[in-house]
């Protein structure tokens, strides 16, 4: 197990407090909140029992636990609780952030539902199971070595660019009371003049919208809001406004928010250009793959997003390229609120070949049939069944701007196939349907990594993404995870180094490349994690390896002329 202690881990006080004890729905939000994160016992397959905090996974420090969970195993978390006696309106939900892989709930030892899949999240009716003192038990299994449903990174032999597995519950655990009917669900269509929202679980009910000049009361009808505004306020990463309103139906109350913004693609000067509110706008991306040192998954307080976030905002940057991770709502509120466009990938599943997805199109070609790359029954069903959801869980946020299907051809199957199934889904948003190599006929954009090579651009029908390059690496001692292995794909040995580095690749090889039809590309990355010392920060977040003035110099050059 790799150990880097982070600026928010106290020796001695892992199982302590509870970090996690804030509403974790933004765009769905109510009164009634009863947090089941903290402490809970954990028993592992062979019987050993430990305490573990939760929402941090078992393999984390944050967590208490910090111990590798071996391959494919089943571990049982439990713990007792007492609602308050006016908590309980009509019925009770248990909600579930995400758990890594499949679960099974029971409630006072009678089984209330299952989920599968690591990412999404998920909730079950407990109500008329209920006691004055209750039990909960989840148990679960992680099925890693099948590679059947999506995992991203992890990996049982952390190395390079592969990262230590997680397994559990990685995400908030809450209860929620509401009444007979009450909001399940909402869908925002938001379009240039105002918004078009969808209700699930309602038909009637009234929308108070916090506008610029003030407040405004609509009408819900047969489950639907029509809000039709003069002069909207655009959401930009400049001006990132969010429309707030609260909705009241019968005994129910949310809050919520939406934003308007648009998305399209124009030819300018003989170029496809990705078009923001109407304008050209370059997207000048980091990569993002949200590890943390100390939690893994989890940051030690949803806080540490927010911080991510604006360091990254104080660079130049406006766009994160979330890279095979699905976040908690808060990381997507928090660009939301400070206006980062998110470019979001869907987790893959399937087996990986050092070979085929890796070698092969580096050295030799980027061309390789679908037909080839050998997918089960159960891994396109699972893939699908994921992106599904992650698409529905996610549609609300204006911040997400781009989905990307498939990277680097792993897990990649009939690309175009699923590129209509998420246009279907959304045709809203960029869709990017094989980012890097093995491309088919359709995406909205001409995706590429360069990384070994001098950015040289032909012209496109399509706008040209540079959806990963540099990696460029400097690792700062005693802040990194591995003293003896360092992951790269530049090496430097001083900050100024690196930093002229950086500069030089960006201001020889992506600012001449604009006038040519680039239109967003994508830095990696973030921070280092775990084998990898490539990032803008160090893994444990407490040193930035570059300058903020040559940074926002390089971002000022980074403009659609």
């Amino acid at each position: 197990m790799r150990k880097i202690k982070h600026l928010y881990t106290k020796e001695g006080e892992a199982l302590k407090g509870n970090e996690y004890d804030i509403y974790p729905r933004p765009q769905l939000k109510r009164d009634s909140f009863y947090s089941l994160n903290g402490k809970w016992l954990l028993t592992y397959g062979n019987g050993e029992k430990i305490y573990i905090k939760v929402p941090y996974p078992p393999e984390s420090i944050l967590s208490g636990v910090f111990k590798d969970m071996g391959k494919d195993p089943c571990i049982t978390y439990t713990r007792e609780f007492i609602l308050p006696r006016d908590f309980i309106k009509d019925r009770v939900i248990l909600n579930f952030g995400a758990v890594d892989q499949m679960c099974t709930v029971y409630i006072n030892d009678i089984n209330v539902g299952k989920n599968v899949g690591g990412y999404n999240h998920f909730s079950f009716d407990i109500t008329s199971h209920l006691k004055e003192v209750n039990t909960i038990k989840v148990v679960v299994r992680d099925n890693l070595s099948s590679k059947n449903l999506p995992y991203g990174k992890q990996t049982y032999k952390p190395g390079g660019m592969w990262y230590t597995p997680i397994s559990g519950i990685w995400q908030s655990v809450w209860l929620e009371s509401v009444p007979k009917e009450y909001v399940k669900a909402l869908r925002i269509e938001a379009n240039k003049n105002g918004a078009k929202i969808y209700f699930t679980g309602i038909l009637q009910g009234d929308l108070v919208l916090q506008t610029p000049n003030g407040k405004k009361r609509f009408n819900i009808e047969n489950g639907i809001c029509n809000i039709a505004l003069d002069n909207p306020r655009l959401w930009s990463p400049s001006d990132p406004y969010l429309y707030y309103f609260t909705v009241k139906a019968g005994q129910d109350k949310i809050e919520s928010y939406f934003a308007i913004r648009t998305l399209d693609i124009k030819i300018i000067d003989t170029y496809p250009r990705l078009c923001l509110n109407g304008e050209p706008f370059f997207f000048h991306a980091v990569l993002d793959q949200g590890y943390f040192s100390d939690g893994i998954f989890t940051p030690a307080t949803p806080s540490l997003y927010e911080q991510d976030i604006l360091r990254m905002k104080e660079l130049g940057f406006n766009t994160l390229r979330k890279h095979i991770k699905v976040e908690p709502d808060w990381f997507y509120y928090y660009c939301d609120l400070h206006g980062m466009i998110v470019f979001q990938d869907f987790v893959n599943n399937g087996s990986y070949s050092f070979v085929r997805d890796t070698a092969l199109p580096t050295v030799l070609t980027k061309k390789f049939p679908e037909k080839l790359m050998v997918r089960t029954k159960a891994q396109r069903e699972w893939f699908i069944d994921g992106l599904k959801r992650t698409i529905k869980q996610l549609y609300n946020h204006p911040c997400i701007c781009y989905w990307t299907i498939f990277n680097e051809g792993w897990g990649q199957f009939d690309s175009d196939e699923v590129y209509d199934l998420v246009k279907k889904l959304d045709s809203t948003r960029f869709i990017d349907s094989t980012s890097g190599w093995f491309k088919g006929k359709k995406s909205d954009v001409e995706s590429l990594h360069i990384y070994f090579k001098r950015v040289k651009l032909k012209k496109s029908e399509k706008p040209i993404v540079l959806s990963e390059f540099g990696g460029y690496s400097y690792k700062v001692q005693s802040h990194c995870a591995n003293d003896k292995k360092t992951y790269g794909y530049k090496l430097y040995e001083s900050k100024d180094e690196l930093i002229a580095g950086i500069s030089k690749l960006y201001l020889e090889e992506i600012v001449p490349n604009i006038e040519k039809g680039l239109c967003a590309s994508v830095y990696t990355q973030l921070s280092d994690v775990e084998d990898e010392t490539n990032g803008l920060l160090t893994y444990d977040r407490k040193k930035l390896k570059v300058d903020k003035e040559v940074m926002l110099e390089i971002a000022s050059q980074l403009k659609i002329k």
